[in-house]
């Protein structure tokens, strides 16, 4: 005997329970987004964190780490800029908005979310390039982040490496 089952009654658990996770990647990809647009327009802060805040994709974040995100590269933009370059193999200028705000993005949590593992920011960040990026952009992006984890994080990273061996 077989049953019908409306779409509806089919939703996994995954569905119904509160997912952090996905929470936190669409909180990166909104603040992508707002990093992008204040690259390429420019614009304050707050006007694009409101712009972002009336979006169907902003119920379906974790507002306080969007705002975290945002203006925490905001306000920390040179000293991240600082952390980046020397990771580089060409001035921060001549890279890609997308890549660019990635690579911002993640040298943050890298830089001010120590309870994210640094294996956990660089598999968003590329995630994130290569739905956003260019082409090959994503591997650009991982090779600076693991440079930039092992001068930020150097200790998780060399616990992961004995871990490893």
């Amino acid at each position: 005997m077989t049953r019908n089952i409306s779409a509806t009654q089919t939703k996994t658990k995954l569905e119904t329970k509160p997912n952090r996770k996905g929470r936190r990647r669409r909180s990166r990809e909104l603040a992508l987004q707002g990093l992008y647009q204040w690259r390429v327009a420019g614009g304050t802060v707050e006007a694009i964190e409101e712009q972002l805040h009336e979006t169907r994709e902003f119920l379906k974040t974790d507002e306080k780490y969007f705002s975290d995100l945002m203006q925490g590269v905001l306000a920390n933009l040179t000293e991240l800029e600082k952390h980046i370059q020397p990771c580089l193999d060409r001035p921060l200028k001549e890279l890609s908005p997308v890549e660019f705000a990635i690579l911002l993005l993640s040298t943050y949590e890298l830089a001010s979310h120590p309870e994210t593992p640094y294996r956990a920011v660089i598999n968003e960040a590329v995630e994130l390039a290569k739905t956003y990026g260019g082409t090959g952009g994503h591997k650009y992006v991982n090779g600076v982040l693991d440079k930039l984890a092992v001068r930020l994080r150097a200790e998780e990273v060399k616990l992961q490496v004995r871990a490893k061996t």
